[in-house]
């Protein structure tokens, strides 16, 4: 059976607070966590990891500072210290899980971990490359 991991390699523990409302912008669209962190210019899934690994008080004052940075969503300029209390609030916890700092981890060092399928397709490809380049230069004797 496929790796469910290798259509989305984000921990779905993520979601509920990245796909979270900030509010809306200008034009009265509703912006996310994840949208408001990419428009930032922050890769909103290593952000996430860090946020975790901060804990919940500290987490809480970085994600108030990157909000008040944030202008497309004209009421985050008053109210950035709410929003970012209850964005908090929904940030899985951290040290009590194992597994969630494992992915954390992985998203944090950006580099997802490969798995042996992957090699052994690559190490097929060279091989098949190898019997056509070799094959075929031997056929005009």
């Amino acid at each position: 059976m496929a790796d469910p991991k290798a259509l989305n390699p984000h921990p779905p523990e993520f979601d509920r607070f990245l796909h979270a409302s900030v509010g809306e912008d200008r034009n009265g669209y509703a912006v996310t966590v994840l949208s408001t962190l990419a428009r930032l210019g922050l890769d909103p899934w290593k952000e996430t990891a860090e946020l975790v690994t901060l804990g919940r008080d500290a987490a809480r004052a970085r994600l108030g500072t990157l909000l008040a940075r944030f202008r497309d969503v004209p009421a985050l300029a008053s109210d950035h210290g709410r929003v970012a209390r209850d964005l908090s609030q929904l940030l899985p916890e951290g040290p009590a899980s194992g597994a969630l700092l494992r992915a954390a981890s992985t998203v944090v060092d950006g580099r997802p971990r490969t798995s042996g399928a992957i090699w052994a397709v690559l190490a097929i490809i060279f091989v098949l490359f190898q019997m056509f380049m070799v094959g075929g230069s031997g056929s005009c004797e």
